[in-house]
């Protein structure tokens, strides 16, 4: 163990989360040859196979389940101990990784890029859509940071009090939801009122890693559901389907109002009564010291609260 590589014990912990070489590999944006070289050099150093291999994938041994906490805390303090004490923007060509749901981009990117770009004009940052596999991603600090939507309303089982707790966040702009229907619809002809908006059929985005808006669960209290004829992952793509159908869209309303206007569409208050949602700013507390962590932070959280 003298002369150990220490960059081996990030292979070690990819290796643990992918349960595969190839995957691995990817991750690591290595050749599947290195990463079975180093996993050769792993198990002579431990003195174990530490992953057998099976039809499923690689299957970690119980040594290896043994070292697996050790690991992460050990490979935290390490990146710890290497963060440079002081950041300078202006110097500075570090890469940020931040997962969003669809609809925080406009709402955010708009209002803190144009400072980013001017104070730190080799930063970058690698962004990807918020998923299920976005919280663990934080908690792992596989990415450093994620805007994302939580509730206030108690009734909602993503209320903001439910955020892990090895996670902190800031508030960056409340938002709720809203109906978008074709401009000659229907229902324009009648009383809009909770029995009306049952009535028609829905179009639903799942999008942020949630399989039901807040407003169902309301309704499912009720013993209501929405008759949901179509289930789409992209805002822009239902919009335009909305525009060409009788469906009924809820969207949140600070994107509704920055999309519809490319669409012949006609906004309505949703039927349910739901308390004003929020997009967060979400990292990991291991990140709460960083200085060039804190720099993006505050400057997300300024810029975007500024322009509310």
């Amino acid at each position: 163990m003298n002369h150990f590589d220490y960059n081996l014990l990030k292979v070690f912990e990819v290796l643990l989360e992918e349960q595969s070489v190839t995957a691995a590999a990817s991750r690591l944006y290595l050749s599947q040859s290195a990463v079975s070289k180093q996993l050769a050099k792993l198990r002579e150093t431990f003195d174990d196979q530490l992953f057998e291999r099976t039809a499923h994938g690689l299957r970690a041994t119980p040594r290896a389940m043994q070292l697996a906490p050790q690991l992460h805390q050990i490979l935290q303090q390490l990146d710890q101990f290497t963060r440079p004490a002081t950041f300078e923007p202006a110097l500075s060509q570090r890469e940020f990784r931040i997962d969003l749901v669809e609809t925080a981009y406009s709402l955010t990117y708009p209002f803190f890029m144009p400072d980013l770009l001017a104070q730190a004009p080799n930063v970058s940052l690698n962004s990807q859509t918020w998923s299920h596999s976005s919280i663990d991603r934080l908690l792992r600090c596989e990415i450093d940071m994620a805007i994302c939507s939580r509730e206030w309303d108690e009734r909602s089982p993503v209320h903001i009090k439910n955020i892990p707790s090895d996670l902190n966040y800031v508030e960056l702009v409340r938002d709720y939801p809203v109906c978008l229907i074709r401009k000659e619809h229907p229902l324009l002809h009648e009383k809009w009122d909770l029995s009306t908006f049952l009535k028609y059929r829905h179009l639903q985005v799942t999008f942020g890693g949630i399989e039901q808006w807040l407003l169902d669960e309301v309704l499912n209290i009720k013993h209501l559901k929405r008759d949901i004829a179509v289930n789409m992952t992209d805002f822009y793509s239902a919009m335009s389907l909305c525009e060409q159908s009788d469906l009924i869209l809820c969207a949140p309303a600070r994107y509704a109002a920055k999309m519809a206007k490319h669409f012949e569409l006609y906004t309505l208050e949703v039927p349910v009564d739901v308390v004003p949602g929020a997009y967060v700013l979400l990292w990991n507390k291991h990140f709460e010291l960083d200085p060039s962590h804190r720099w993006l932070r505050e400057l997300i959280a300024n810029s975007v609260n500024g322009n509310d």
